[in-house]
């Protein structure tokens, strides 16, 4: 890995399937300098965690298990000549490409052409979601579960509970399985699952009742988690376990974005974006689950693609002025957000060619956006594709 230098073409933020897959398109399409850094001690994001399948099979055709696939994606990267910084932490986006990082040398600064950002998204923690009780050790979210299966192989308890019903509830389901743990249920507080209706069979193959229209009250123990308190149907009961897995809820890393004054969707709680995947400040573009809660690695890093061709566009003076864009925000109704949240007219075919919404309420019906006008019908947190408005 060669020294990370004062100015480069693109600087990406975040070595996920988004920006690894981006730096590849980005070198593959003649980019002189393209620098990633991480603030991780390895490349490869949230996938190096995942000890479970499947991965791969769009991208490569094979089945895979998570750090696998993180291995080639970084590979890949760095045979088209990408260079990537690891343990390197970013402080502060400035206007105009500047980012300033904290790195084992100290405080320093980068100019870019064009910096993607790729940070991902981050869990709901159990304060958000004001579960009472105690605070005994055993409650993790997701990603930290995934941490001692990747890589201490421990076993942090025996019998846990996992609430949520996101895919991301069943990767839990899975690393517990791959470390010999067996959850006393999967709850859910609704009627119905997140994720797809399908998966609602694996938590039985797998020998978990799914505990639907259930919230968990309180979380109780000392040093280790005891019990919690349920309610379901009106009545609350004691359920003995010794963890918590709480999941899901994503919400994007946006705390540099508010920062630094770039402006933020508040439906998505990403960055507002063009269709280029251009921010407020045009120097800055983003990819990956930085947009809205989750996405699947497979998806972020098609996006990552994608918007790394906008980049190189960008770079040979190709794309439209930002200031001509107008805003599609939508007003009141079913949809929680809807991005891209600004359109450019002119240009070449944009890195978003398809309005990617999610809805607030369940809904089946019309709804229009940016003078387009279409029917859906879906459930909250599940992906909505529409028409990209004529610009």
């Amino acid at each position: 890995m060669s020294a990370l230098p004062d100015i480069c073409d693109v600087l990406i933020v975040g070595a996920g399937p988004a920006g690894l897959s981006a730096a590849k398109e980005l070198k593959l399409r003649g980019v002189a300098s393209v620098q990633v850094i991480e603030r991780e001690a390895e490349a490869g994001g949230i996938p190096r965690h995942c000890l479970h399948s499947p991965y791969g099979m769009r991208e490569w055709g094979r089945v895979m298990s998570g750090p696998a696939y993180a291995r080639r994606l970084v590979a890949e990267a760095k045979a088209a000549g990408a260079d990537i910084h690891t343990a390197t932490t970013v402080t502060a986006l400035l206007p105009g490409g500047v980012v300033e990082l904290s790195t084992a040398e100290g405080l320093r600064r980068i100019a870019a052409r064009a910096v993607l950002l790729a940070m991902g998204a981050r869990e709901t923690p159990r304060a958000a979601r004001l579960i009472g009780g105690t605070k005994p050790g055993g409650v993790m979210n997701t990603a930290t579960l995934q941490e001692f299966a990747a890589f201490s192989h421990h076993r942090p308890f025996r019998r846990p509970v996992v609430l949520g019903s996101e895919l991301v509830s069943f990767s839990a389901l899975l690393t517990c399985r791959s470390l010999g743990i067996r959850p006393v249920a999967l709850i859910e507080p609704g009627a119905r699952i997140t994720a797809r209706a399908p998966m609602a069979a694996l938590p039985p193959l797998l020998g978990v009742p799914l505990w639907r229209n259930t919230q968990v009250l309180a979380i109780h123990g000392q040093s280790q988690v005891s019990g919690i308190t349920v309610e379901s149907g009106g009545k609350t009961r004691e359920v003995a376990c010794d963890g918590v897995i709480v999941t899901g809820g994503f919400r994007p890393e946006n705390a540099l974005l508010r920062a630094a004054g770039l402006a933020v969707d508040p439906g998505s709680l990403g960055p507002e974006i063009d269709q280029f995947g251009r921010l407020s400040d045009p120097s800055y573009f983003a990819a990956g689950n930085l947009l809205r809660g989750i996405e699947t690695a497979g998806w972020c890093g098609r996006e990552g693609r994608r918007v790394a061709r906008a980049i190189a566009q960008a770079l040979a003076g190709q794309l439209p002025d930002p200031a001509l864009a107008r805003s599609i925000a939508p007003g009141a109704g079913p949809l929680a957000f809807a991005l891209p949240q600004r359109l450019v007219p002119g240009g070449p075919a944009p890195a978003f060619d398809r309005l990617q919404a999610r809805l607030s309420v369940p809904y089946r019906g019309q709804v229009s956006l940016g003078g387009e006008t279409a029917h859906i019908a879906s459930r909250p947190e599940r992906r909505i594709l529409l028409k990209l408005p004529e610009t």
